[in-house]
């Protein structure tokens, strides 16, 4: 192949300078965290830790956690990314956070039968590191790539995310299903070394950012910062209440921060929830485990399809139809009883979720400006983490009241509709022209 032909190639995938390729690398190592643990973990949890609750107690259980990981995200997540604007230190502070992350991950996969409590504690733990490096990661998206190709690049990282989540699944299935092929005792022990294998997985990966990617500069005195942790947290809390201000000013991005808030809640519960639901309904483990799989290799051409459709008829509108999709999905899964339907949830999953969430972050680095691209993202990764509060909250309320989860994608469907509408009232133009204006 010809330097030009490569060249041209990695253009088309949103990969053409190094910065780019180690942005999007970070979306390949963190996916696993997302696929072998967040989705075969809702499947072990219940054969394997709660086998001495019930279907309802054991989903009651998983739902609270996530619900309170959530909600300290939720709180930690403006002061990080105002500290990490603050100071100028972006990287260094994702990077405890990934290395919390990895160690907690490890921690899972330590956990044995009826260990459920200690299993829901790392977890925990490994959610809340993996979504606070998600709120530096995403505000490094407006540093790396230019205006005409941040849709491109962020679909560019959810497709390489769905490739490296569905190899490294695709693997480990293999060992589940044939332990003593690969040297493990039973499916068990194959489980908690996909998990160990995740923590390594997701810590190699993560180098080519800390390699490739700059540091974007402080918007305050960095100097301070490093001479006095006291100074920092000072500078930290001002800046903080200077973009609370701010938002005001930045009412498009604001208006989009909260359409996100919503309907994000459905496609977050989806992800988080879906595979317990399926349990809970009596979908069987190898079937769960097949359609999680088949999740990542149907996203992947997908994500890249979503930026042409943003590309062709406007980032907004490809949010539309992805939102349009997740109406369905909620329909499909209400109904849910057999086997088969799990897999056509599958299907539609995998269309619509990375369009979704990829655009929603390219739309909204567009509408913020760069120099306090961590502190807005803070308050974006606010959002995403309400949406995970509200919508595990919702099932658990449910399960908890009916035992039964069912009622609870009814919920969901509201979220979509409100929030698709909060959307259509945000002026894309009008957002991009102030924020344009101001970098210069």
């Amino acid at each position: 192949m010809s330097l030009a032909v490569a060249s041209s190639i990695l253009n088309r995938l949103g990969l053409s300078r190094p910065e780019l390729r180690g942005w999007v690398t970070y979306d390949w190592a963190n996916s696993v965290f997302m696929t072998s643990v967040i989705q075969v973990f809702q499947v072990y949890f219940a054969s394997v830790l709660a086998t001495d609750l019930s279907k309802a107690e054991s989903s009651a259980r998983f739902y609270s956690a996530t619900t309170i990981a959530a909600l300290v995200v939720a709180v930690l997540g403006p002061f990080v990314g105002a500290m990490a604007d603050f100071s100028g230190a972006r990287k260094r502070i994702m990077g405890i956070f990934i290395a919390i992350g990895v160690v907690a991950t490890l921690g899972i996969a330590l956990v044995g039968p009826g260990e459920w409590r200690s299993g829901l504690f790392w977890y925990s733990i490994g959610n809340i590191a993996i979504a606070v490096s998600f709120i530096l990661y995403d505000s490094l998206l407006p540093h790396v790539a230019r205006p005409d190709e941040v849709d491109l690049v962020s679909s560019a990282g959810y497709a390489f995310g769905y490739l490296s989540g569905g190899l490294v699944l695709a693997l480990n299935l293999l060992w589940i299903a044939s332990p003593h092929s690969w040297g493990f005792a039973d499916a068990g022990s194959a489980t908690r070394g996909s998990f160990a294998f995740a923590a390594l997985w997701w810590a190699v990966f993560s180098v080519p950012l800390f390699r490739n990617v700059p540091e974007p500069p402080a918007s305050g005195d960095p100097g301070l910062a490093r001479r006095s942790l006291l100074a920092a947290v000072i500078g930290t809390v001002k800046s903080l209440r200077a973009t609370l201000v701010d938002l005001k000013r930045y009412r498009e991005a604001f208006l989009m921060m909260v359409a996100f808030l919503i309907y994000n809640d459905g496609v977050n519960t989806v992800i988080r929830v879906g595979a317990t639901y399926g349990t809970e309904i009596g979908i069987p483990q190898a079937r769960l485990l097949q359609a999680i799989l088949a999740v990542q290799f149907i996203g992947l051409p997908c994500a890249y399809f979503y930026s042409h459709l943003a590309a062709k008829m406007g980032t907004r509108n490809a949010i539309y139809l992805a939102l349009l999709t997740y109406l369905g999905i909620c329909f499909v899964g209400y109904v849910m009883t057999e086997t088969w339907q799990f897999f056509l949830l599958a299907f539609l999953i995998g269309t619509a979720q990375g369009g979704a969430q990829a655009l929603s972050r390219s739309l909204f680095a567009s509408l913020i400006p760069k120099s306090k691209s961590s502190e807005f993202f803070g308050f974006y990764g606010v959002g995403d983490r309400f949406a995970g509060i509200m919508g595990p909250a919702l099932f658990w309320v449910m399960v908890t009241l009916t035992g039964s989860s069912r009622g609870g994608l009814l919920g969901l469907a509201i979220f979509f509709v409100v929030g698709a509408f909060l959307l259509s009232r945000v002026d894309v133009d009008a957002g991009r022209a102030l924020v344009t204006a101001e970098d210069r």
